[in-house]
């Protein structure tokens, strides 16, 4: 019998089984409750949206969206997001999805802290970003029935959620600090890092090689 938390369903596949045993073993309870709840969250997004995500792709993008904070998953300095999104695709090419799948899952991680392009692609993508929006940023939260979203709560709970996920955010940051430029990451480091100064895409433009 499949999973069911406030009448959303964890899709019953080999590949949700093993990704989510692998988040639980990799990361911490803080990234695996709330990557499980991103993906009810997802869920209520789609539903609302009148649209019809691939269950199975929507999850493995969700579990995997904030992988990359906690270990680095490639050889290179990377974004946090892309770390997590070139995981994930490995994850599934080796289980024998397709490559269009596989895209889509790392195209819906790599993209997930970009705002306004996400919800212009695909469902499954644009989805995955409303669902984080929604744990992190309480997007659409009042849209949510009480008692559903108190279920959700009893099985994946927030705690101290806000400071813990940032704490966690500027950990998984602050040893690849020239990877938040121009990103929402920055954000993170300027306010938890003594000392970081982001380098702005004014001073970017006026320090070049161009002589005008």
């Amino acid at each position: 019998m499949p999973e069911v938390i406030a009448g959303l369903e964890i899709p019953e596949t080999a590949a949700v089984a093993e990704a989510t045993r692998r988040i639980q073993e990799t990361t911490s309870p803080l990234i695996y409750h709330h990557s499980r709840r991103v993906f009810l969250f997802s869920l209520i997004h789609a539903d609302r949206l009148g649209v019809m995500p691939d269950p199975e792709l929507l999850y493995l993008a969700a579990i995997f969206h904030d992988s990359g904070l906690l270990t680095p998953f490639s050889d290179v300095e990377q974004r946090f997001e892309v770390d997590g999104a070139d995981h994930a695709r490995k994850f599934l090419l080796e289980r024998g999805f397709p490559a269009a799948a596989a895209e889509t899952v790392w195209t819906a991680i790599a993209l997930h802290t970009t705002p306004g392009i996400p919800e212009r692609m695909s469902p499954e993508i644009a989805t995955t970003q409303f669902g984080v929006l929604t744990d992190v940023l309480g997007f659409g939260l009042d849209g949510i029935a009480r008692d559903q979203l108190d279920e959700i709560l009893a099985v994946h709970p927030r705690g101290d959620f806000k400071h813990e996920f940032l704490r966690t955010y500027a950990d998984g940051l602050r040893y690849r600090p020239e990877t938040t430029n121009g990103t929402v990451n920055s954000d993170v480091l300027e306010h938890f890092v003594p000392g970081f100064q982001r380098t702005t895409m004014v001073e970017r433009v006026l320090g070049s090689a161009w002589p005008s």
